[in-house]
């Protein structure tokens, strides 16, 4: 049985990129087949792609989650209904139910409800949640990063195909692709489909338990059309960028097994707290796009139970001896199945 101490490596903390790089399309590419690893380029990401695969692309856009009410700095993870958001609060345990917070703007939120894990439930006195974040929020930047977000994130943390709006941190594989990129990937004879998950806390939640099946996923909104469906299903390969794409796709796998079908995939509009570790057998992805995650993180687990512990650890071992930036605005690998999975 795998613990959590077994997802654990070394990672030196001048690694950690916390400003991206000036072009999107400017980062390195480590190319993960069982052992077999090849330092590569995102632009190279072209040579991988062969006609009839479909390229799986998380549209969701990123909210200024992060702003101030009462001296208290607050980020928005999940959506309940139009005008009630959970939010985590370093020191909500100072907030009690009842009280009512005003936001740099003037605008009130009543406190509805606590929970130890997800934050506080808060109710906006407002018309438009969206339009008053976008006034006085700020990019939720993740907390490894260790500085304010700058105007500039307002246009960097975020995809250049970002539509519909509600995460709270963004689908980071997608942010090395311009859309000149992802144009030639069609002219390779690959059809893009973009799905939807809403990224929520859990992206930055750590295991705290040894134990992995003591460890509770937040749940996450995620999206797949009938149409896409269609689309994925007759792929000769689906190739997810990201791991919140992985998260979608696997969850509409899970689906269709329920369901008895053959097909790759069922259309899908709800909640996942998919969780993806180490013999999980996977039924819709064949290559996954990732960036380089952190030690004893779901996303690690993720990645080791796509392409092997092993095979993981080693390459995450090049990646550190190579220098490669990790995290959010780091630099991305390319991950093949590994055989027998």
């Amino acid at each position: 049985m795998l613990h959590t101490s077994d997802f654990d490596f070394e990672l030196p903390p001048e690694l950690i990129a916390s400003h991206p790089l000036e072009q999107r399309d400017a980062s390195r590419m480590l190319v993960v087949n069982g052992m077999d690893i090849t330092d590569k380029h995102i632009r190279d990401f072209l040579d991988y792609i062969r006609s009839g695969d479909v390229v799986v692309f998380n549209n969701s856009r990123v909210i200024p989650a992060r702003f101030m009410a009462n001296g208290h700095e607050i980020t928005l993870h999940t959506s309940v209904s139009d005008k009630d958001w959970w939010g985590l609060c370093k020191k909500f345990n100072k907030i009690n139910i009842g009280d009512v917070l005003t936001m740099d703007d003037g605008t009130t939120i009543h406190v509805i409800d606590q929970d130890d894990e997800s934050g506080l439930l808060l109710r906006f006195d407002c018309d438009n949640v969206f339009e008053v974040l976008n006034n006085v929020g700020k990019m939720p930047l993740p907390p490894y990063m260790k500085r304010e977000a700058e105007s500039a994130d307002r246009e960097r943390y975020q995809t250049v195909y970002a539509e519909p709006l509600g995460s709270m941190a963004a689908p980071t594989a997608g942010l090395h692709f311009t859309p000149e990129l992802m144009r030639e990937i069609e002219k390779r004879g690959a059809t893009i489909v973009k799905i939807t998950l809403h990224v929520g806390a859990g992206t930055w939640m750590p295991v705290k338990t040894e134990n992995l099946t003591e460890h509770k996923m937040h749940s996450e909104w995620c999206c797949i059309t009938p149409e896409q469906a269609e689309i994925i299903n007759n792929a000769k390969r689906v190739i997810a960028v990201g791991t919140t794409s992985m998260r979608t796709l696997e969850s509409a796998a899970i689906r269709a097994r329920e369901n008895r079908t053959k097909q790759r995939v069922m259309p899908i509009c709800q909640s996942t707290d998919i969780f993806i570790t180490p013999g999980y057998k996977f039924g819709a992805v064949d290559v996954l796009l990732t960036n380089f995650h952190l030690p004893k993180s779901t996303l690690f687990m993720l990645v080791s139970a796509f392409a092997g512990l092993d095979e993981m650890k080693s390459a995450y071992k090049h990646a550190v001896e190579q220098k490669y930036r990790f995290f959010s605005y780091g630099d991305c690998c390319l991950l093949f199945k590994k055989d027998g999975d």
